[in-house]
């Protein structure tokens, strides 16, 4: 049996009120891949943020290599050869992709005059990144680059720190499928060369392709520790939730009425080419396309928020043009964005602040608040989406990434939407949360509001769409019927085939 790297036992946390982990037995094998997981708010987090040094445990005890840890903070597991790849990307924006990489471990010229070599670091940057196959200049700036480039960097940085313990959160979560192929190809390697893996990931379906053990955790408890050979998606989905989820795709069943949302020969360009599409009342749209296809430059086309060349945009029949999001959100239509956190809410404030931010002026009197009436309305929306919080005040930073998206859609079900569209919505959320978002967008479409729905999970688009829109290199290839669509039919137009 292989060394072990890491043993967490008997660790328990405790935040006033709140009991986070109770008892949490973990230990992480040189050369393999011990998956982590559990709904969102089950401790995981906690459980890595103990492990890196950022919370101290209540109680517990930590040994690295057959070493025990006392004092653990962030500088000392990184001497002890702990690094997290974090969901939330720690990136510099304004810097290039290679200050990012070699950020705090820049090689000095002359430490005197603080010199660093800095071709050599282009160079080491640019062979790395060759390695995990990305197309990257090293002196692009971070904030140019797309969202599953960023999620690249950030793996580039770990392989550069070269850790003997790697945590990885989520890091497929933004990546198409040929780049995670290319991801599980690095971590095999890193297996080989004995280094222990702790991956966190939401895609049930892509862990018997890396993941050697598995760990569950529900409420704070180790629920479930076995060999991923010996767990099918059933056992693993009871574990997580407590129950079993008998339809994973609920189905949309309500009647289609008339055409709400008409787009003709839109384009931008570089970006969007002579786009064509209709969306009926009641109907839930689709978009598929890999990364780099135009699903998101379209929506937020669409939405205002980028400039149009070319193109007509049509609101229950009558020609409108729409420069601004606040033009889109004056015609009922709402933007819940892939980046919940860093586009869709705002994090320092409270969960009512968020929730009524569309509609302030129609809850103010001469410039000042009813506080009443916005905590009557959030109130209202928490209940009614079952957002999972102390109260109304609590700060959307601390919530979990399925309840951030329940108060990004209460923000615009308050501002009463007609058109809803959906960027990557069960990005980086558990399979309980994603099953609370997929009831949340068949209701919006029983009620009568039209959605638009992007995904790069081929059987989320496929089982919630009406329609499936497939774009390719900024084109659409395809509109489908969804008893037309099969995954290979699908795949191929994304293909541009």
């Amino acid at each position: 049996m292989s060394s072990v790297l890491l043993r967490m036992a008997g660790i328990s946390k405790e935040f006033p009120g709140v009991k986070a982990l109770e008892d949490v037995n973990f230990t992480v094998r040189a050369g393999e891949v011990h998956v982590l997981m559990g709904e969102n708010g089950a401790g995981k987090s906690t459980l890595l943020k103990i492990l890196s040094g950022a919370y101290q445990c209540t109680s517990g005890k930590i040994w690295v290599k057959g070493g025990e840890v006392t004092g653990l903070n962030p500088i000392k597991a990184g001497k002890l050869g702990i690094f997290t790849i974090y969901q939330e990307l720690n990136l510099l924006p304004n810097l290039t992709v290679t200050e990012n990489v070699f950020l705090g471990k820049m090689p000095l010229a002359n430490r005197f005059l603080g010199t660093v070599r800095f071709r050599e670091m282009v160079l080491k940057t640019k062979r790395i990144l060759e390695d995990l196959g990305i197309h990257v200049s090293p002196d692009a700036k971070v904030q140019d680059l797309p969202l599953a480039d960023r999620q690249m960097i950030e793996i580039a940085k770990a392989l550069l720190a070269d850790p003997d313990i790697l945590v990885m959160d989520e890091p497929t979560s933004s990546l198409s499928k040929q780049e995670v192929e290319r991801l599980f190809s690095v971590i095999r390697n890193l297996k080989s060369k004995g280094k222990g893996i702790i991956f966190i990931s939401h895609r049930i379906e892509e862990l018997w392709k890396i993941g050697d053990r598995i760990t569950i955790l529900r409420g704070g408890r180790v629920v479930l520790e076995n060999a991923l050979q010996n767990v099918d998606e059933n056992m693993l989905i009871k574990a997580m939730v407590g129950k079993e989820i008998k339809e994973r795709f609920p189905g949309n069943s309500s009647e289609k009425g008339q055409e709400v949302l008409y787009v003709r020969n839109l384009s931008r360009q570089g970006k969007l080419h002579d786009i064509t599409f209709s969306l009926k009342k009641g109907e839930i749209l689709g978009i598929a396309g890999l990364v780099g296809a135009g699903r998101t430059e379209l929506v937020r086309a669409i939405y205002g928020a980028d400039p149009i060349d070319s193109g007509e945009i049509y609101l229950n029949g009558k020609k409108t043009r729409i420069r601004h999001p606040s033009e889109a959100i004056h015609h009922g239509i709402a933007l819940i964005p892939e980046d919940r956190k860093g586009q869709g809410l705002l994090l320092g404030m409270g969960i009512k602040e968020n929730i009524t931010l569309p509609i302030l002026k129609y809850i103010s009197s001469i410039g000042v608040v009813d506080k009443t009436k916005e905590k009557r309305l959030a109130e209202e929306f928490k209940t009614r989406l079952q957002i999972k919080t102390p109260d109304v005040h609590f700060k959307t930073i601390n919530l979990s990434g399925g309840n951030q998206q329940k108060v990004v859609l209460a923000k615009w079900l308050c501002a009463r939407a007609k058109v809803f569209i959906f960027d990557e919505p069960t990005r980086g959320i558990d399979v309980g949360a994603k099953a609370e978002v997929y009831d949340c967008i068949i209701e919006l479409a029983k009620q009568g509001a039209s959605v638009i729905m992007i995904s790069s999970e081929l059987p989320e688009i496929m089982g919630m769409s009406d329609r499936i829109l497939v774009m390719h290199q900024g084109k659409v290839t395809a509109i489908i019927e969804k008893d037309e669509a099969d995954s290979e039919k699908v795949l191929s137009f994304m293909m541009g085939r």
